[in-house]
C-alpha cells in the first residue's frame, strides 16, 4: 500500500482577486496494484463524464488521474489557447464539498497538467484559478480548476485575464485577446475539441 501526504498552498482567483489559501493537510491512500498506466489513450479513459449537468464525451477528455478521482477536459470557449479544465470526477459545487483525498488529488493533477500544457503551447507561465461558488463567477456548479497557459504580452493588461475568466466564454483574436460581443461568440466544433484532446493525451505517452 502506497501512502502519500500533501499540504498544498493554492492560489485561487475568486472574482478576479487572488487569495492565498492553505488547504488542510490531506491524506491519500492508494493501492499500488490499482494504479493505472500514465498513458492517456482513449482506451484508458471513461466513455463519458459529467461536468455539472453536461455530459462530456470521451473525445473531449484528455486526462484521468491514477486514483481516477480527477479528470481534465478541453474547453468549449477557451480564453487563451490551451485553456483547459481540471475537475473532480464526483459532481460537487464547492471546494469545501470535496474530501481531503479528492482535494489533494485535484491539485496534484492540476500541477501536473499545467506543466504539460505549458510545454505544448510554449508558454512561460500559467494562471491556475478557481471560481468557488456562483457569487465568485462560477459558471457550472461543479468544482473546476482553470489552467490558462500564459505568455508575456498576451493581454494588454495582465490582470484582464481575471475579467475574462469571469465571462468564461471568450475567444482569442489577434496578438492580444479580445472578447467578442454576445451575438458574435461561437462555440468550437466537436472536431476541433477532439483534435486538441488527442494532442494533449500524447503528452502522457
Amino acid at each position: 500500500m502506497l501512502a502519500t501526504r500533501c499540504s498544498p498552498a493554492v492560489v485561487l482567483a475568486v472574482g478576479g482577486v487572488a487569495m492565498l489559501v492553505t488547504t488542510a493537510l490531506c491524506k491519500a491512500t492508494v493501492r499500488a496494484k490499482q494504479r493505472r498506466p500514465l498513458s492517456m489513450s482513449a482506451r484508458s479513459l471513461p466513455a463519458e463524464v459529467l461536468f455539472g449537468k453536461f455530459v462530456i464525451p470521451q473525445s473531449q477528455v484528455f486526462f484521468e488521474s491514477p486514483s481516477q478521482l480527477t479528470l481534465a477536459i478541453v474547453n468549449l470557449r477557451p480564453i487563451v489557447p490551451g485553456h483547459v479544465l481540471v475537475i473532480p470526477r464526483r459532481v460537487v459545487p464547492r471546494l469545501a464539498d470535496l474530501t481531503d483525498e479528492e482535494l489533494c488529488d485535484l491539485w496534484r493533477s492540476a500541477r501536473e497538467i499545467a506543466g504539460k500544457v505549458e510545454t505544448l503551447h510554449g508558454a512561460t507561465a500559467s494562471n491556475v484559478a478557481v471560481q468557488d461558488g456562483r457569487a465568485a463567477g462560477q459558471s457550472v456548479p461543479h468544482v473546476h480548476v482553470h489552467i490558462l497557459p500564459r505568455a508575456s504580452g498576451d493581454f494588454a493588461r495582465n490582470d484582464d485575464v481575471y475579467d475574462e475568466l469571469e465571462k468564461f466564454d471568450g475567444r482569442p483574436i489577434g496578438p492580444n485577446l479580445v472578447v467578442p460581443a454576445d451575438a458574435d461568440r461561437k462555440d468550437r466544433s466537436a472536431v476541433q475539441m477532439a483534435e486538441e484532446a488527442v494532442a494533449l493525451r500524447e503528452l502522457w505517452p
